[in-house]
Parts: structure tokens; sequence; C-alpha cells
């Protein structure tokens, strides 16, 4: 398997999540979900396991909310959502340092995409709202643009997802 990486971004609720679950299906009969999301209480634990049910078996789901270069995907399609809540993950624990969270978030991307496999990234396009009112939430809208473009950059294709339908962009 050579390596390939698939970037899909949008708006919230744009369809992105669906669409990269099925492209993956399209790809692989046991397709790989890497959760990034950090589990904060019992009904964000209850989600999680609903959403592990709704996939159904044929999935591999792992869950590692900053290391992901841990998981051995090689030879696999898998995808990663998201990159967004990944990306909290350094900002919050970095203090809100973006330049920390920037370069730990790209050195982590680059040893886990070294990997021989399909990457569907899967991220969130925050900064097409308004701006912040909140000046962490507007650092934040930066580190997720910047962390954005380093992906894009690397992708060989880009999807933008727009009231549910694909966009090539890449």
């Amino acid at each position: 398997m050579k390596r390939k990486l698939i970037l899909v971004t949008g708006g919230q609720r744009s369809g992105k999540s669906r669409y990269a679950q099925e492209l993956a299906l399209h790809l692989s009969d046991n397709p790989v979900y890497l959760a990034t999301s950090r589990v904060w209480d019992e009904e964000f634990k209850e989600r999680v396991k609903r959403h592990q049910q709704d996939r159904g078996a044929q999935w591999t789901n792992l869950e590692e909310e900053k290391f992901i270069s841990k998981c051995d995907v090689r030879g696999r399609v898998v995808v990663i959502d998201c990159v967004t809540l990944w990306s909290t993950n350094f900002f919050f624990d970095n203090d809100s340092d973006v330049d920390k969270s920037l370069e730990e978030i790209k050195e982590e991307f680059d040893r886990f995409t070294r990997q021989e496999a399909t990457f569907i990234f899967v991220t969130n396009e925050i900064g097409m709202g308004g701006i912040a009112v909140d000046p962490v939430q507007r650092r934040f809208t930066d580190l997720q643009g910047w962390v954005n473009q380093y992906i894009g950059r690397a992708a060989d294709e880009v999807v933008l997802m727009v009231s549910g339908i694909a966009m090539r962009v890449k």
C-alpha cells in the first residue's frame, strides 16, 4: 500500500464524518476509526459508545487524544476524527500557547503519516464564521487554521463539505 492522505474539511454538521466514513468503507472492508476526543464526562463517554456501536463491527476503533503516532495503522485505511479536537488537546495542555501547540502538532502529524497507509483526516473550518469575541478562542481559531493549512499542503486530496455535498478542492 502506498501512503495516501485525504483531508475532509467543512463547517459544523456539514457531513464531514459521514463522508469520511463512507469513503473509508469504500476503500476497505475493515477500516480504522481513530478518535482524538478527550472524554470529559459520563455523558460524553456514552456518546462515544453509541458512535462505536453505530459504526459496526467492521471498524477497528482506536482512541488517542494526542500521540497518534503510537497507533500502528500500516497497510490500513484510517479515519482520524477529528483534527479540531486533537488540536484542542495540545492547546489546552500547553496553556493556550499557539506556537508550542502548532510545533507539537506538526511533529506528531509528520511522525504518524510516515506510515504506509491511507489517512482520512476530518477537520473543521472554524475560521469561516465570525471573529470570536474571546481572545483565547481567537488564538485557537488561528491555531486550527494553521494546522489545517499544514495538513492541506501535505494532502493528496482535499474535500470541502458544504450542506452534505462533497466539493473537491485538491
